[in-house]
Formats: C-alpha cells, sequence, structure tokens
C-alpha cells in the first residue's frame, strides 16, 4: 500500500492478489481499504482495479473532501471536440485578379488572364494559404463495440469524403483524415478512447479561371488548368493564356455513417 495526501485529495494504491476476475478484485480492494482517511471520504464511484499480470492487480483508492467537485474520467457515450483553422497550403497557376501589370515606356505588357510565373515554357504558380477548417473528436465507446470489423471501417473510410451530408457540411466538403484509439479499463469495466480527425474544405460554384466561367467543384476535387500560346495583338507578343479547366475526383466517397459517431 502507498498513500498521497494532498489537502482536499487523498489516494491509497493497493497490489490486489488471487482472483482473474476484475468485479472482484474491485470487491477486494474496497474492502481492504478504509472509508475514510481523516475527515475525507472514500470517493467509491472512483475507485479502480487494473490488471498488472496473471491474478495481480494496481488497485487506486481515492479520497475526497465532502463538498469538493472533481472532474470525473469519461465514460461511455462521452464526447469531446476541438478543431483549428489553420489553413493549408496549395499550390495554384491561376490569381484571382491581376491587380497590375507594368512594361517599359512605350510596351504594354502582355495579358496573361491571370497566370502566374508565366513564361515561354510553362506557367510557374506559386504557393498559398487556403482554407481548410481541421477538428478533432474524441469518442468513450464500449468494448464490445469496437470490433475487428468496426476497425476495418474506420480504416477502409480514412482518405475518404464524405458522400452524404456530415456534422453541418455536404458532400464532398469532409475529408477524414483517420482515427487513434486506446483501449482502457476501469471500474467500470474496459472501454475505448477513440480520436476521429477530419479536415473541412468548401464546394464552390461560379469560379472564373481567365474568360472560362461557370466553374464548379467540390472541397476535395482537384482544379487545373490548361495553357497555351494565345497572340496579344495589344502587346505583339505571346501569352500563356488559360484555355481549358478541369475538375478531377482523387478522393473516393464513403459513408461516415459507418464511423457510429453520428451525424
Amino acid at each position: 500500500q502507498s498513500r498521497t495526501v494532498s489537502g482536499d485529495e487523498a489516494q491509497l494504491i493497493y497490489l490486489v492478489r488471487g482472483t482473474l476476475d476484475h468485479a472482484e478484485a474491485l470487491t477486494e480492494l474496497l474492502a481492504a481499504s478504509p472509508t475514510t482517511i481523516g475527515s475525507i471520504s472514500r470517493d467509491t464511484g472512483n475507485c479502480q482495479v487494473e490488471e498488472l499480470h496473471n491474478g495481480i492487480w494496481l488497485g487506486t483508492v481515492r479520497y475526497i473532501r465532502a463538498g469538493i467537485t472533481h472532474s470525473d474520467p469519461p465514460v461511455v457515450g462521452d464526447s469531446s471536440y476541438s478543431f483549428d483553422t489553420g489553413g493549408g497550403t496549395q499550390h495554384i497557376t491561376q490569381s484571382l485578379a491581376t491587380i497590375a501589370s507594368y512594361a517599359p515606356s512605350g510596351q504594354t505588357a502582355p495579358n496573361f488572364q491571370g497566370a502566374i510565373g508565366a513564361t515561354r515554357d510553362g506557367v510557374d504558380g506559386v504557393d498559398v494559404t487556403v482554407p481548410v477548417y481541421r477538428f478533432s473528436e474524441t469518442h468513450i465507446k464500449d468494448d464490445a463495440d469496437v470490433t475487428g470489423t468496426y476497425k476495418g471501417k474506420v480504416y477502409s473510410l480514412t482518405g475518404k469524403v464524405n458522400s452524404g451530408s456530415f456534422r453541418g457540411f455536404a458532400a464532398g466538403e469532409c475529408l477524414f483524415l483517420g482515427a487513434s484509439g486506446s483501449k482502457r479499463g476501469g471500474a467500470s469495466g474496459e472501454d475505448w478512447e477513440i480520436t476521429y480527425s477530419f479536415a473541412a474544405s468548401p464546394n464552390r460554384t461560379g469560379l472564373t479561371v481567365g474568360s472560362i466561367t461557370g466553374i464548379a467543384k467540390k472541397g476535395w476535387e482537384y482544379l487545373w488548368v490548361r495553357y497555351e500560346d494565345v497572340e496579344d495583338t495589344t502587346a505583339k507578343a505571346l501569352a500563356k493564356r488559360p484555355t481549358a479547366a478541369y475538375v478531377e475526383k482523387v478522393y473516393e466517397l464513403g459513408d461516415f455513417g459507418d464511423l457510429e459517431i453520428g451525424a
């Protein structure tokens, strides 16, 4: 037995031997531990045992002074959420608008219709920060629900985009980045703490690339532009200009309902 006492709380640590049963080990722990330490009472619902080896258990008994509250450990059904809007990086070859162009006196700068870094051989483009909403959810799930089949579903959905509405995002806007989980043991039995990670990017309509209008793309589809040399009669030069735009599907769709964390 070891003891830790601090202000309004205390903790006793025991080794419980001679049983392979979780419930029996917990019962033995409570039978062996005092109900009070001075004026601090045992917090029976917050006591637990964890098996260290075959028939040897580490028991933790917690005490708290009456009227003092503490954070209970999460239980099956509990959830927590976090997010960030740090954005992502994307390589683009087309600007939203050309603000100004300059040329030597008496000359006119070629009009590239928004192509960035156009050269004789191609369009270099630039890396920019684009809106990406990243969020994660941690759910406590019962051990019986986290089967091999369920883990396989989570694995197969990694790197897929929502086929239907999810967390308020329209189909095509939410990308599942994967999940990580750990199995826990406590007074209420065994459960899993699993964190699911996502990224969201908005669907877009009415996009314009040079003289090409009416482009629509879903959040995680990829838009690229084909350029050709076109004579700019005003500047009397050949200019790289967008002549076609393509929207490509690069992620498969998946039913996020298989994650079993709600819609």
